[in-house]
């Protein structure tokens, strides 16, 4: 297992080179620049634009550089300043050497601010609401396709599916200002918008606050409208795994040799059915932390997903850059922790 661990990180760094000159390849092709308008800069500004973010130079030096302040940790025997080429999202100090690593750049937009300071401030609220987002689903999804496989073509089994299929069919476009008019306009129960964490935050991602008023009336709203359609999913997919598993022989014969059905259940059809389960939330724990732009659009949330959606448009290409690489590390991190936990449910995988 330790081996195969080592062998995934060394693909991980693979895969984030790769995503990176693909990236970097798509932005530039598209024409156009960070600093085109509707009506044309002087040349001279144009000109000075350019040579200060190094857009003059060629496009092999400028992914050079790129790949040089983000992928490479840079020593240093003084301490870092406010300078720019000082900041970087992981700062450290081992004895008199100070290390410095993923230096993301300057936002071309946000003058007063850095990629880092973007994702310092905005990734923890995306985190904590994509979390909430999973704790959601989890709590909704699991229960409710268990029970609809336990009591398959019943009344539980049609409520639950129903409940389901509602959640898949219903986006959070519509989920969240319907949310917003009865429990935030008309019964006055929780702030219609907002985020009631703020920095500084523990461990860099969790709030310090976790009071209702300080944090869970902002965030249950959110988390409902944005975990919904998962649990829906993960229902479904439980429902279907579990059916599966309760049909299969070693199951026939515990039953046979007098087990519980209880203890049949929960030590043998269980803990196999949840591996289909496992493999989505991967690429769905993933997706929900690095921001979801309309839950936050909706809800007036200042996480990663308004950031990510207008830089695209702006052309901030080191926003593009970070938040993508962001995006596919915490993707490529979430599938390796599936397949460790693969182990754990299912003796007969092993990685060698």
């Amino acid at each position: 297992m330790g081996r195969y661990i080592i062998r995934r990180l060394l693909y991980l760094v693979l895969v984030l080179l790769a995503v990176s000159a693909i990236t970097f390849g798509l932005m530039h092709a598209v024409p156009g620049g960070p600093f085109d308008r509707e009506k044309a800069l002087p040349p001279e500004i144009m000109e000075n634009l350019n040579k200060r973010y190094h857009l003059d130079d060629p496009l092999i030096v400028q992914f050079g550089n790129y790949i040089n302040d983000v992928f490479i940790p840079h020593f240093s025997t003084t301490a870092p300043t406010s300078a720019l080429e000082d900041d970087a999202m992981i700062k450290f100090k081992v004895g008199n050497v100070y290390v410095n690593w993923m230096n993301f750049g300057p936002s071309f937009k946000s003058r007063s601010r850095t990629v880092n300071d973007i994702f310092r401030d905005q990734l923890p609220i995306s985190v904590q609401l994509g979390l909430l987002a999973v704790l959601v689903a989890l709590t909704i999804g699991l229960p409710t396709g268990i029970l609809s496989a336990l009591k398959q073509n019943t009344i539980v089994d049609y409520v639950g599916m129903s409940l389901a299929i509602f959640g898949v069919s219903v986006p959070v476009i519509v989920l969240g200002p319907l949310l917003i008019w009865i429990f935030g306009v008309s019964l006055k129960w929780f702030p219609p918008t907002g985020w009631g964490a703020k920095p500084p935050f523990l461990f860099g991602f969790l709030p310090t606050d976790l009071s209702y008023t300080g944090f869970w009336q902002y965030a249950i709203m959110p988390a409902v409208a944005l975990g919904l359609g998962s649990s829906a999913i993960i229902a479904r997919l439980t429902r279907a795994s579990l059916l599966q598993v309760v049909r299969e022989d070693y199951i026939r014969t515990a039953r046979a040799k007098g087990l519980k059905e209880r203890a049949i259940i929960i030590q043998h059809a269980m803990k196999n059915s949840m591996i289909p389960v496992v493999t989505i939330l991967g690429p769905m724990l993933a997706a929900l932390i690095t921001g979801t732009f309309v839950t936050e659009l909706t809800f007036g949330i200042p996480g990663m997903g308004k950031y990510f959606v207008t830089s695209i448009t702006n052309r901030d290409y080191p926003v593009i850059m970070g938040t993508i690489l962001l995006y596919a590390l915490f993707l490529v991190v979430a599938n390796l922790i599936v397949d460790i936990v693969y182990a754990f449910l299912d003796p007969r995988i092993r990685y060698d």
